[in-house]
């Protein structure tokens, strides 16, 4: 089942609603202090883990895409690495069209997969708090429009970990529309003077393909719809209406029907993402364009120094 996220998670800060639910959140953090950790492992090959602590939405998935095809332009053999789980074939049909990719249901067994085939180097998409890989290097991400949310962790809020655990990290990546970045900026440097930020904005590849002179109705279940938005709106088409679905939603033949009747109704023409699209089946999917974006790095070169030391 899909659910969308409460938005309250959002707000800048805790609501009645994330304080009744406080209680729930303070007896997780406690158990998991008592969790029997797992033997760390140690691979021969190297292993970049690129996560997050905020739940969904913070581009873990284009960073992944990014470093990949950097890694490729000098000639080194990367993979992708992620833990299957059924409700995300769409991110596991994205990575795969953009190289080679393991999956299974431990990310121990993926990355012995991708050793054993002699790749350099796996970059795993999610995992930061999974205990039992000893990483080379991890990146926590970040979207810009949302940051923390209400700071508080789950069901409280939307953290996975309390935001003070940045300080056992090296390497934090912005993602987004280079919305708020000073302010987070300073935030992140009160918490851990130390951490290197690293900034990405979202890069929309096929602008020629629409027509700034018609209204858009646009529709996406990802984890950070609005951001989507924003990109769209930063590049001048007139997005007349939006509609956000859960991350990782199925839709169904009558959601396509509402969304392009809705459309009709209102003279739009109708767009989505990339990962969207690979959910839709080829469901009047001549009737719907897809946004193709990527991540930009702002400083490329000092990401490259980051990976390859």
């Amino acid at each position: 089942m899909n659910l969308k996220k409460p938005k309250f998670w959002d707000y800048k800060k805790p609501n009645i609603y994330a304080y009744l639910l406080l209680p729930i959140a303070l007896l997780i953090n406690i158990l998991n202090l008592f969790k029997i950790k797992s033997k760390t492992k140690k691979f021969k090959i190297k292993t970049i883990c690129v996560g997050n602590i905020y739940i969904g939405g913070t581009g873990k998935t284009s960073l992944s895409i990014k470093i990949n095809e950097i890694l490729n332009k000098k000639k080194i053999r990367s993979c992708f690495v992620k833990k299957f789980y059924k409700d995300q074939i769409d991110e596991q049909k994205l990575l795969q069209s953009r190289g080679k990719i393991f999956t299974s249901s431990k990310r121990l067994d993926a990355v012995a997969q991708a050793e054993n085939e002699n790749y350099e180097i796996a970059i795993l998409d999610d995992g930061l708090q999974d205990n039992s890989i000893n990483y080379d290097i991890s990146f926590v991400c970040f979207n810009n429009l949302n940051w923390i949310g209400n700071g508080l962790t789950i069901p409280a809020g939307p953290l996975r970990e309390n935001i003070k655990n940045l300080k056992k990290y090296q390497h934090l990546f912005l993602n987004g529309n280079l919305e708020n970045i000073e302010n987070i900026e300073k935030e992140i440097l009160q918490i851990n003077p130390k951490i290197n930020i690293h900034i990405g904005e979202y890069e929309l590849l096929n602008l020629d393909e629409f027509d700034q002179n018609n209204k858009y109705l646009v529709f996406s279940g990802i984890g950070n719809h609005q951001t989507f938005i924003s990109m769209i709106r930063k590049n001048g088409l007139n997005i007349y209406k939006d509609i956000e679905f859960p991350d990782h939603y199925e839709y169904t033949n009558n959601d396509i029907k509402q969304i392009l009747k809705q459309a009709n109704d209102l003279d739009c023409k109708v767009i989505t993402t990339e990962k969207d699209y690979l959910r839709l089946e080829n469901n009047k999917m001549d009737e719907i364009k897809i946004i193709r974006s990527k991540l930009k790095i702002i400083n490329e070169e000092r990401l490259i120094n980051t990976i390859l030391k």
